[in-house]
């Protein structure tokens, strides 16, 4: 459940914020200044996700507070309250850190909408991001490389992998990979396809048995983690 923090020093707004924020199943906290809000993002048992700040506050405005915000977090979503329209205002919020802004009045219905927006915007931005080695296959000199290191492959080896870069994260099937590499005639099973499989992840894989790049696609075959299909390449 994402826990979101309204900052607003009216109460009927809060009130009528928290009431919509919860049909949608959000869990809200409340504050009526910014140095109370302040308090509560430092000292919450249950991280903050979003915080909805108004703009003009007692003591410590908006504006302040979403910068002192930005100084601690930088990956709390903010969404600015303002009654104003200027187009100034809107930069200096976000120029001091905020995500977003609505102005008052508002709806319910652009209140969720803009919550959500930002939720899936927070949430695609902290997916860990897997940083894989360049694979180039050269097909000329038939040689696959990770980053400098060559990799020593054996000729069928060399032309199942190919295969299956090749495809482009599209998945081949085992008799497809059998009839491609041993040949129409060839009298075995498809196991030897996942032996040779095997011995390849070996080679390339830091976890051969949980493998990132060469991927099994069960009941069928194999295919090519499309997540490094930039840093892969061949000629």
């Amino acid at each position: 459940m994402e826990h979101i923090l309204i900052i607003e020093d009216e109460e009927p707004i809060r009130g009528f914020v928290e009431i919509n924020l919860k049909r949608y199943g959000y869990s809200v906290s409340q504050a009526s200044s910014a140095e109370q809000g302040l308090e509560i993002l430092k000292n919450s048992p249950h991280p903050i996700d979003i915080i909805l700040l108004d703009v003009m506050l007692p003591g410590m405005n908006g504006f302040e507070a979403c910068k002192v915000i930005r100084d601690w977090n930088q990956s709390v979503g903010i969404i600015m309250l303002t009654a104003k329209v200027q187009e100034m205002d809107k930069v200096h919020g976000l120029m001091n850190g905020a995500d977003d802004y609505i102005s008052k009045p508002f709806s319910p219905n652009e209140l969720i909408a803009r919550v959500q927006s930002l939720s899936r915007r927070i949430k695609v931005h902290q997916e860990p991001k897997v940083v894989l080695p360049k694979i180039y296959l050269d097909e000329e000199k038939r040689l696959l490389m990770v980053e400098e290191n060559k990799v020593d492959l054996s000729p069928i080896e060399y032309e199942l992998l190919a295969l299956i870069m090749n495809a482009k994260g599209k998945a081949i099937s085992r008799i497809d990979l059998l009839d491609e590499v041993w040949g129409l005639d060839y009298a075995g099973d498809t196991k030897i396809v996942d032996v040779n499989i095997r011995r390849i992840r070996q080679k390339l894989e830091n976890e051969p048995s949980n493998p990132k790049y060469l991927l099994t696609v069960w009941g069928y075959g194999y295919r090519w983690n499309e997540t490094i299909k930039e840093d892969s390449h061949g000629n």
